[in-house]
C-alpha cells in the first residue's frame, strides 16, 4: 500500500501522453550541516549508497539556523535491471 504522502495527485482529465514534454517525477532529498563539508559529506555517503540518478542539486545558506548549510539534490530512480 502507498503512503499518500508521498504520492502526486493528479486532476481528473490530465494529459500527460506528449512522450517530449510529459510530467517527469523527480525525487528531492535535503542535507543539512553546519558547515559545508559536512553537508557534502552526507549526501555523499548517501548517493554511495543508493541506486539513483543525480539530475540537479541546490545550494543554500540558510542565516540564523543551527544547520545553516542546506544542499538539496534532485534525482531519479535507476530502474532495475530486470525491468529493461
Amino acid at each position: 500500500m502507498l503512503d499518500a504522502h508521498f504520492c502526486l495527485d493528479v486532476p481528473a482529465g490530465f494529459d500527460d501522453s506528449d512522450a517530449e514534454t510529459g510530467v517527469h517525477p523527480i525525487a528531492r532529498k535535503l542535507f543539512l550541516g553546519t558547515t559545508a563539508v559536512e553537508v557534502f559529506r552526507k549526501a555523499h555517503e548517501w548517493l554511495r549508497e543508493q541506486s539513483v540518478c543525480l539530475v540537479d542539486v541546490s545550494w543554500t545558506l540558510l542565516d540564523g539556523e543551527g544547520e545553516p548549510y542546506t544542499l538539496s539534490i534532485y534525482f531519479t530512480f535507476e530502474p532495475d535491471p530486470e525491468d529493461t
